[in-house]
């Protein structure tokens, strides 16, 4: 190391930084290039230090024994008939082959050896000839006479001889065997085997020197794609001494002959897989845009197919299928190779396809050479140097991936400190003291502080006290992993709000800061919302809810509560004739007018247009009560001005002392009773329930069936009763009757029609009530339809909030159509406000109840919302009077005359006319000297059980009053005369 002092002139510096720079260039660059420059120069010009030729190879005879009975006579004789070839391939044949050459003396007093090459002969024997005398024999575990196991096979070693010689031998080959002689002198040989070991141990040394480089740089930067490519270099490795018949050997191992031909299509197998994996994970990202993946697929699978044909089959039946497998796969990566250099065109892709073309060459030169006789690789040093070359360039693509990494590194930490420097957000790096080391812009400005003074602020220096315990809780986890903080209080009173998240790394604590003093805001403004009116600034519905709960959780003995329901009378007139605008502006000083009224234990909230709520918390009802007073007088007295206008907006309120045992909208349900009592109440507008009173009780009784019949089950208790309604022209000829509902509850009481209906349709249920009516009645009508013989019709009130719902409508002509025999019986009531509400839909469902053959009458008519010209759209079959008219048509004679333009209109139309509630004989002459057809009431009969209806013969055998039995009599005789052209039938129908 070079220590410089102070006064170290600045001249010497340079002059040390220069000698510096020269010598690490002269190192890196100029000694690799001269390097480069003289192998390239030595391999090209000078001869190898071995000296030596390969000879060319001996012509010889050769024929397969098949049948393994040939002496070495015999087939010496047979081959004598065979021609003279430089080579023969045994075509995977495993029987033996019989072969004779001629054996020339060298010159001068050279010894003389015979190379039989094929790293496929497994024995091998050779005997002179004629005599047969036996020169020598091996194997590749034992050898005797003249024969030697060197190089890829077998060397026979026949020493100086003074004439030629003739030479038979018996060999037995395993795989693409290629049988060749080779005649060298044995100084010749000699050098040929150093060259053999040279380029075993070039290979072995080169490719494990690179193996082990790139394992271990896969250890150091825990990268397993280095450990992929270590494993497929090792492959390498083994392929090419197989092609060069020594993979019987492992470094200085010798590998048993008999494990030899399962671990060469393990191998085969393993290099192929690899080979394909190495592929895939090299050039990820550009397969995923070529595309093609399910040629990816195919690989994987011949890969896995090829191995277990490895395991299973013999080496026989497994090379054709490693061929045909290689020819398939080299045309799938070259195909795809192809199109990564077409779109890639990185040199990391030049260099693998480089590599990937001299092992498939290598490799399908095999493949050829066995199944087309092609030999091209005959030689060590080509081997050697195609593995070599292969491995040397697939660490190149390897490398320029390395240095593609490197540096889109660079580019992605150059991008994030670009970032960390313009993003929005505040990012921060603070110390073990809570000082400001790294900050970014956005910082600065969330917090106003300047980036020169980081050092001399700390974190506590811009928050409020407990900002750095909730820091450290997140860094610790057991703080969740961000924190809302506060701002220090600035001039204006005012403090910022921010969110904050932060880890720890490296003995810092790294984060980010948000300002979120908007947000905060905005929610604090949705939580008042939430619970508050945004009009009048009052509690909402949700918000005066949960004071009440509150408030009746904590009631007890000597803690009154009372609560009031507000109503604005005709406020709709202000909206309507002024515009919402006013309407808003008296809404807002109607709350502020209360508000007065109300002290610390009063609240105010707003549940609908003009509808509110008014609590009392330890007030009695006494004193609740006179506050309510005051609130009508000071909101109904008061006249509301509003620009150059004044109005006047009157109340009334309903108010009840709440118990503790009230859930909370119940008490709501009873004040809000309590105030449509007050509007009816002309002159008072406050009306209270107080604890225990008639009203009070029964309205508890009501949500009580409410919350009976809110189920998703029908409630027990429910029945049916039928009340017959007499026909006035024949009364003793029809049994009609109809249908109304019951319910009978704990204590065995029957609870009265209309509060069953009433609450059903309060809480919905009513549908489910209507699908049991209708199910039940019908499947009473099919099982006694032989009984009812006099019954013309039976009258079914179908509720309006049902005949509005599509699904009830599709449920009912479900019931109807499983019961078809029945249904011309079927009369529906339809309330006449329901069918006003959508006549077209009204029209729709009687025209399809009539194509059914059952009737409609229309119920209530003339209740108050009548219009005749509505009629002409509804073909219904009846009308029944609504009971208002019939009962007062003797105090007053004007409802006498509807009643008799009602019966009129019916007739006119077609229809039939039916009156309810009649009460006595006189109303019933009455009503038959006006044309009504029907009658149904008390006087006639009360409502009877199902079992009632069947054991009678008409209407009029449950007649108990003396003076209608004579009427009855009259219309047995004859009786008065009807009107010509009547008669007693529905007009669709013939009903009675």
């Amino acid at each position: 190391m070079w220590l410089f002092h102070a006064d170290t002139p600045k001249s010497r510096m340079t002059a040390l930084k220069s000698q510096d720079w020269a010598g690490f260039y002269f190192s890196v660059v100029l000694v690799p290039v001269m390097i480069i420059v003289l192998t390239v120069v030595a391999f090209a010009t000078l001869d190898s230090r071995f000296g030596h030729r390969n000879p060319s190879p001996s012509l010889f005879h050769a024929l397969s024994d098949s049948e393994q009975r040939l002496l070495p006579e015999q087939a010496f004789q047979q081959l004598a008939d065979t021609p003279l070839q430089p080579y023969r391939d045994t075509q995977l044949l495993e029987t033996p082959f019989w072969f004779s050459f001629q054996v020339s003396p060298n010159d001068g007093n050279a010894q003389t050896e015979i190379e039989l090459p094929s790293r496929h002969a497994q024995q091998v024997s050779c005997w002179e000839m004629p005599g047969a005398r036996l020169l020598g024999a091996g194997t590749r575990d034992l050898l005797e006479g003249q024969m030697r196991a060197e190089k890829t096979g077998f060397v026979l070693m026949l020493g100086h001889l003074a004439a030629a010689t003739n030479v038979i031998c018996k060999g037995t080959f395993s795989g693409p065997a290629r049988i060749s002689v080779r005649q060298w002198e044995s100084k010749e040989f000699e050098q040929s085997q150093n060259e053999f070991y040279r380029g075993i141990g070039l290979l072995e040394g080169g490719l494990l020197t690179l193996t082990l480089f790139v394992l271990v740089a896969a250890l150091i930067n825990r990268e397993w794609m280095y450990v992929l490519f270590a494993v497929w270099l090792l492959g390498n490795l083994r392929l090419g001494a197989n092609a060069m018949g020594w993979d019987a050997h492992w470094l200085v191992w010798t590998i048993p002959n008999p494990w030899l031909p399962w671990l060469r299509q393990f191998t085969f197998a393993t290099y192929y897989i690899v080979t394909f994996t190495l592929f895939g994970r090299l050039f990820q990202a550009e397969l995923k845009q070529v595309g093609f993946a399910i040629l990816q697929d195919i690989l994987r699978w011949l890969g896995l197919i090829l191995l277990g044909a490895a395991v299973v089959l013999p080496y026989r039946q497994f090379l054709p299928i490693l061929w045909v497998w290689t020819v398939v796969g080299i045309v799938i990566l070259v195909f795809l190779l192809a199109r990564i250099v077409w779109l890639a065109r990185t040199r990391a892709v030049l260099w693998y396809c480089a590599s990937m073309f001299v092992v498939l060459f290598t490799r399908v030169e095999e493949v050829f050479a066995a199944a087309f006789g092609i030999k091209t690789l005959d030689e060590v040093p080509n081997n050697v140097i195609a593995a070599l070359l292969s491995s040397l360039m697939a660490s190149f693509a390897f490398a320029e991936q390395m240095r593609a990494g490197k540096r889109e590194l660079a580019i992605a930490q150059a991008e994030l400190r670009t970032t960390y420097e313009v993003t929005p957000i505040g990012l921060f790096t603070l110390d073990a003291d809570g000082r400001f080391v790294r900050t970014n812009l956005a910082l600065e400005k969330i917090l106003g502080r300047d980036g020169a003074d980081q050092q001399l602020k700390k974190w506590d220096d811009y928050f409020q006290p407990g900002a750095r315990d909730k820091l450290l809780k997140i860094v610790s986890g057991t703080g969740g992993n961000e924190a809302e903080l506060r701002g220090i209080t600035g001039p204006d009173g005012n403090a910022s709000f921010y969110l904050v998240r932060a880890t720890f790394a490296n003995g810092r604590i790294e984060g980010s800061l948000q300002d979120i003093t908007d947000r905060s805001q905005a929610v604090e403004r949705l939580r008042f919302l939430a619970e508050h009116d945004p009009l009048t600034g009052v509690l909402n519905r949700r918000g005066i809810e949960i004071l009440l709960e509150q408030a009746i959780e904590r009631q007890c003995v000597d803690r009154p509560l009372a609560l009031a329901y507000l109503d604005l009378d005709r406020f709709k007139l202000i909206n309507d004739l002024f515009g919402h605008q006013s309407g808003d502006e008296v809404l807002k000083q109607l709350c502020d007018r209360v508000e007065q009224s109300l002290d610390r234990n009063g609240h105010i909230g707003r549940i609908g247009g003009d509808e509110f709520i008014i609590l009392f918390q330890d007030t009695k009802i006494e004193d609740a009560t006179a506050i309510c007073s005051a609130i009508i007088r000071k909101i109904s007295y008061q006249s509301y001005h509003i620009g150059a206008r004044a109005f006047q907006v009157k109340g009334s309120i309903g108010l009840i002392e709440v118990d503790g045992s009230m859930r909370v909208q119940d008490a709501i349900s009873a004040a809000d009773r309590a105030c449509r009592e007050a509007k009816k109440a002309h002159d008072e507008h406050v009306v209270v329930y107080h604890k225990n009173a008639p009203v009070f009780l029964e309205r508890l009784e009501e949500l009580s069936l409410i919350e009976k019949l809110g189920g998703e089950f029908l409630p027990a208790g429910l029945f049916v009763e039928m009340q017959p309604i007499m026909s006035l022209r024949e009364p003793e000829e029809s049994l009609n009757f109809e249908v109304l509902l019951r319910l009978r509850d704990a204590d065995n009481r029957v609870v009265p029609a209309t509060k069953v209906v009433a609450a059903a349709e309060e809480n919905g249920n009513i549908g489910a009530i209507d699908r049991w009516v209708m199910s039940t009645v019908l499947d009473w009508l099919a099982k006694n339809q032989s009984q009812l013989t006099r019954t013309k019709f039976v009258c079914v009130n179908l509720s309006g909030a049902s005949l509005n719902d599509e699904k009830f409508v599709q449920d009912i002509f479900t019931i109807l159509h499983r019961h078809p025999q029945v249904v011309p019986l079927l009369c529906i009531e339809i309330t006449e406000s329901v069918a006003l509400h959508d006549l077209e839909h009204t029209g729709r469902f009687i025209d399809r109840l009539q194509s059914l053959g059952a009737k409609v009458a229309l119920d209530d008519f003339g209740a108050g919302y009548t219009s005749f010209t509505y009629l002409k759209s509804l073909s219904a079959d009846a009308l029944k009077i609504d009971g208002a008219f019939i009962q007062s048509m003797s105090t007053h004679p004007a409802n006498e005359a509807i009643v008799e333009a009602i019966v009129e209109l019916a007739r006119n139309l077609g229809m039939k006319s039916i009156a309810e509630w009649v009460e006595d004989c006189a109303m019933i002459e009455a009503l038959a000297k006006l044309g009504v057809d029907y009658v149904q009431g008390y006087i006639v009969a009360m409502p009877q059980s199902p079992d009632a209806i069947l054991t009678a013969q008409s209407a009029a055998s449950f007649i108990t009053d003396p003076a209608l039995l004579r009427f009855v009599a009259d219309r047995r005789i004859g009786g008065p005369v009807w009107a010509a052209g009547e008669d007693d039938d529905f007009p669709s129908s013939g009903l009675h």
